[in-house]
């Protein structure tokens, strides 16, 4: 598979429809660069710090007009998507949500981010199951965490336990958090043999400063790719080959010893 990962501040007014022709342009350039898949960040169709009554004027359903656009993008050029925005469920609540939609525009999975970070997430969003779904895009099973997510080994740990070679992970995390892209991602990759997919906002969004850093965490340690901290369209190419000698090198998952995880881990 070859990975396209979009690293951007969105549009300046958090306009929905602007979104979504930034999301166009870049599946476009994506396409044209041969990636089968291209990951935008948390939040990418509104904005991220935008407060709860915004982010409950703009939510829509998993299948609303926002995602029907969405799949045209995905058929026109040729291209898998991955893009987070916030979702109104039909419980009535607002998820902090990411969406794959295949090349072909078929809904492949809907992720509501499990781990709410501080009190800007938790005065917006509820939290969602944290099922561990994986699907298979592109050639490879991925499943889907969103920002803070990722900086729970448990969570990477779940996904590839139920199989997944690639975990896609919109993000808007914001400085001075670079150690996330510089440390944590990698280490979730190593640990758990697999790829890590890290799409991140740029630039400023009220107090808040987006660090960039967009990167992918390589099965055998390190980053395959590391982003700056301005406007990018960044790709990856991630190969059985890398994924065979990552498995090769690291024996996490087989030495695992879950009995004595589960009598330690009771209860707490």
């Amino acid at each position: 598979m070859r990975l396209a990962m979009l690293q951007t501040a969105g549009d300046r007014e958090n306009r929905v429809a602007a979104n979504l022709d930034r999301l166009a342009d870049a599946a476009a350039r994506a396409a044209a660069g041969g990636a089968d898949l291209l990951l935008a960040p948390e939040m990418f169709l509104t904005g991220y710090n935008i407060g709860r009554a915004a982010a409950e004027g703009v939510a829509e359903p998993a299948d609303g007009p926002s995602a029907m656009r969405a799949a045209e993008i995905a058929r026109t050029h040729n291209i898998a998507l991955c893009y987070g925005y916030p979702e109104r469920g039909a419980d009535g609540a607002i998820y902090n949500a990411a969406l794959l939609i295949d090349r072909d525009g078929r809904q492949l999975l809907n992720f509501r981010k499990t781990h709410l970070f501080g009190d800007l997430d938790r005065a917006m969003f509820a939290a969602g199951p944290g099922t561990a779904e994986v699907v298979e895009v592109a050639g490879l099973k991925a499943g889907m965490l969103i920002c803070y997510d990722v900086e729970f080994p448990e969570a990477v740990r779940a996904l590839a336990l139920n199989g997944a070679d690639l975990v896609l992970v919109p993000t808007a995390n914001m400085k001075p958090y670079d150690p996330v892209s510089l440390y944590v991602v990698p280490a979730r990759a190593f640990e758990s043999e697999l790829f890590v997919a890290y799409a991140n906002r740029c630039g400023a969004e009220g107090e808040l400063e987006y660090m960039g850093l967009s990167c992918v965490g390589d099965p055998s340690g390190g980053n395959l790719v590391l982003a700056g901290d301005g406007e990018e369209l960044i790709f990856a190419d991630l190969t059985p080959e890398a994924l065979a000698r990552g498995r090769e090198l690291n024996t996490h998952m087989r030495d695992r010893r879950p009995g004595l995880y589960a009598s330690q881990l009771a209860d707490r």
